[in-house]
Formats: C-alpha cells, structure tokens, sequence
C-alpha cells in the first residue's frame, strides 16, 4: 500500500520509504507538536535525524561539557536563508530518475513543510564548470545589439530544473551570476583563462590574476550591461524572477573551465557606469551584489565598495578564501548585506569528515555576519565529475547503473540548519567566539541551537535560556539541532 509523500505525493519507491522514515522520526510537521516542548534532532555518519532527550536540568549539570548561554535580546543580522546551485549536471542527474523518485528528491531539497526547505537557489548565467558543455546566451562576435542573444539552451536543463523546485516552493528566491561572459568580450576570445588538456586555450591565450579579461571597451562594456538585462527579461518571460545578480564568479581567478578576471577597479567602472545606471533607467528591482569573492583581500573588495559604483551595490558575496575577509568587511561597512555563496565543494568523498568541515564554514559566516549559506552541487552522480575534469562532493548521489539514491552527510548537516531556520530569523550572539554551536531566534519566538561535537568522545551539551536550562548526551563526531519553543523563552 502506497504512503503519502511531505510534499504530497504517493509512492512505494525505496526512495521514497526511506525519506518516509526520516521524516516520520521526527514527528509529522517540523512545527507541528500539539503540545511543544524542547526538542533535540541528532545526527552520526551511522544515525541521521534521531531524535534524541533533551532535559530540563541545572548549570552544574554540565560541567563536563559545554553550556551554550542563550540571551534573546543579543540579536546579530536577520538570515535570508539557504540553498543550492542549480547547475545542468544536476538535472542531467536527476533525469536518471523515475517521475516519482526525482519528486521525492526535489522535496528533499525544497518542499517548505518538509526535507531542508531550501528558499534561495543560484543560477549560472550561461556555462559554468557544472555545465555539460560551454555555451553563452550570445556567442556571435561583434553583436554589439545582442541580435542573437537566446536562452534556449536553458529550456533544456535549467529552466526545467528551476521550474520543478518553484512548483514545490514558489517562494524560491533565485540569484544568478555569469562565470564568463560571451567569449568574443573576453580579450582572448576563449571562454577559458588556464590552458588544460580539457580545453583548447592555446598557451598564448592564458590569462593572469589581476589582469582584466573584459575587453574594457565603451561599446563591449554597454552590451554586456544590456546582456544582463535581457537575460532578466527572458526569464521573467518563462515565468522565473530572478531577484538579484552578483556580477562575476570569482573575479580574481583565471580557471581552466569558463572564468574571466577583473581588476577591481574595472569591475568597479562596470557596475558604477554601465550595469548599476541601466538597472536604475530601466526602473528594475534587481539587486546588484559585488560577488563572488573568493580572496581573502580586503582592498580588493574596498575598491569596488568606496568608488561610485557603490550606491548600486547590496552587498557582498564571499566563497573559499573570501571567507577570511568577510569579517574585515562586516566591520568597516556594518550596513552592508552579506552571504556566503558557494560551499567548498571537496574532491567527491561526501564522507563525514567534508560534512566536519562544511560545519565550521557555516559556523564561520554565520558569526561574522553572513545573512544566507548556499551549497554547491545539490545533485550529482556517482562520478561527482565536472566536464573540466575536478571530482567534487554533493548533497545527494544518484547511481548511474542502480539509479539509486544516497543522501551524504552533508545533506544531513544542511537539514540541521535550513529546515529549522526559518527565514527572517535573527542570529543570536553566543558568549565566547569558539563555541562550537550557532543559535538562531525565529520569528514565532523559538530558539533553534545548532551545535557540534567533533571529538572523539560524547559529550554533555547544555542550552541556558534566561532561567531554564536542558542538556542532552551528544554523541562523538555528530551533529544536533536543539528547537527551544517560545513558551520556553520567555521564562
């Protein structure tokens, strides 16, 4: 006898009556306890999703662990949410599925009662590594008027992809950035800027950090200002708001796959005269984000911030050694939005040690002001291969000859977070930097602890609200999310 789905739909799939287990271990709803009392979820390499004690308890209680002080009223930045990339290898992936088993993985990823619950998604514009092949929205050379730019490549792998996670949450938020523009804006005419056996950059061709790829001309820079306008357009034409744009991926990187350098101070002429003036002639909402960083520079980010182009900015973007200047530019532009937006992506393991590490990555950003936390592949095969060659980790793994699904641990870390995180939530400060939990304030008034235990011993784990306090046993090497309700907080 089939069982209904969380996101509604009916199947006796061995996917499916394995994502039935997970959630039905933990009760029905994720906010759905007729009579609320504090709660503990725990996770080991070996038991994802257990519901574990938590007990009301005194301080000294937890003298041989770690008691995480709680005050309601130390409110840090408001949280956006979480999400993923929505790349063509992982919809490639997913059509490896029956109708029924890519539905169940979808509500894994999406579905807003239910599995994560992401809300944000990022989006290549044209090809980036986890592309099948490189393409841009207009590879005619010299079509300054765009008279060739289409989208129609997308219809076939992102569109559907985004279409299908829209229909699940139609509250997605979806961001994009170009990895490279068309190649013929490039100064050496290649998608590329690292000669490799997996393209045909000659060496000749090779570009440099710190050396514009863009070709910084008037006209060059005014089309692809119009390029990104007319990719909003045609996507908002298929029914797809996208609510912001961060300008390039990794600026400061030349890469083998399609990439493209910027100088700072061009990247900055480009927003500040080009792309932030036509968005605001053109009456468009869409947010321009400086991003993604991915070095560990503050200057390199200050250039952009402190030149003219920074009234179009929003915020900044940081991924890999961005990370180090993230709280350099918390504390000199306290106003100014910030997110992390790619997960370091590992070399394909998806063992328990890249879900240790993506925790102090998120443990990372979140305490030093980060408003959202994107994974990268959310869906890959067993392979993991990008088509440049680089083996990378993801959330889910389907198996190209069993088509089996396996859900990694770092599937089960971002759950943790994203399906108790509600966004508009208020990160609360937590005594001592290197506490190794981060706590959350949502907006009914519950109190979500997300902790970590990366010893190899369990340890007693406390949270203190006010005058109440509850412990638990944490495991060695595990994961728990503690949800305080609001009749608790308030004591």
């Amino acid at each position: 006898m089939s069982a209904t789905l969380p996101c509604g739909r009916r199947s006796n799939s061995a996917i499916s009556r394995t994502l039935r287990a997970l959630f039905l271990s933990l009760g029905v709803m994720h906010l759905a306890a007729a009579n609320p009392q504090p709660r503990l979820i725990v996770t080991t390499a070996s038991s994802p999703l257990q519901p574990a004690q938590l007990v009301s308890t005194s301080d000294t209680g937890i003298s041989s662990g770690f008691l995480i002080e709680i005050d309601p009223a130390a409110i840090r930045q408001s949280v956006a949410g979480f999400g993923g990339c929505f790349n063509e290898k992982g919809w490639e992936t997913l059509g490896l599925l029956s109708e029924t088993d890519r539905t169940a993985v979808l509500c894994a990823l999406f579905d807003p009662q239910s599995g994560c619950r992401f809300n944000l998604g990022r989006m290549p514009m044209g090809a980036n590594d986890y592309s099948l092949a490189w393409y841009s929205f207009d590879e005619t050379a010299a079509d300054y008027s765009l008279e060739h730019f289409n989208i129609e490549r997308d219809r076939q792998y992102l569109i559907p992809y985004l279409r299908a996670a829209l229909r699940l949450n139609p509250a997605l938020r979806v961001w994009a950035s170009p990895w490279c523009p068309p190649s013929w804006m490039k100064t050496n005419g290649h998608y590329a800027g690292l000669p490799a056996p997996v393209n045909d950059l000659r060496p000749d061709q090779a570009g440099a950090e710190m050396v514009t790829q863009f070709r910084m001309e008037p006209r060059v820079l005014d089309a692809y200002a119009r390029y990104f306008g007319r990719f909003l357009d045609a996507y908002r034409e298929e029914g797809i708001e996208v609510s912001a744009v961060h300008v390039q991926n990794e600026p400061n990187s030349c890469q083998n796959f399609p990439s493209c350098v910027w100088r700072p101070e061009d990247l900055a002429t480009f927003i500040g005269k080009y792309l932030g003036p036509l968005f605001r002639k053109q009456g468009r909402s869409t947010e321009i984000w400086l991003g993604t960083i991915e070095r560990p520079q503050l200057e390199r980010v200050s250039a952009v911030l402190d030149s003219p182009s920074g009234q179009f900015i929003t915020g900044v973007g940081f991924q890999w050694a961005g990370k180090n200047a993230i709280p350099e530019v918390a504390r000199r532009y306290p106003s100014m939005r910030l997110m992390q937006t790619e997960t370091e992506c590992g070399n394909g393991s998806n063992d328990w040690a890249a879900a240790e590490h993506t925790w102090t990555l998120l443990h990372h950003y979140f305490r030093y002001g980060a408003e959202a936390y994107m994974y990268w592949n959310m869906v890959l095969d067993e392979t993991g291969n990008s088509r440049w060659g680089w083996r990378q980790n993801a959330m889910i793994t389907v198996d190209r000859g069993s088509r089996s699904v396996r859900y990694n641990p770092e599937f089960y870390l971002m759950y943790h977070f994203s399906h108790f995180v509600t966004p508009g939530a208020k990160r609360l400060q937590l005594a001592g930097d290197e506490t190794p939990a981060v706590a959350f304030l949502n907006p009914d008034g519950s109190i979500v602890v997300v902790a970590a235990n990366l010893g190899d011993q369990a340890r007693r784990f406390g949270v203190k609200v006010r005058a109440a306090t509850f412990s638990a046993q944490m495991p060695a090497r595990s994961f728990a999310t503690a949800i305080i309700p609001p009749m608790q907080t308030v004591r």
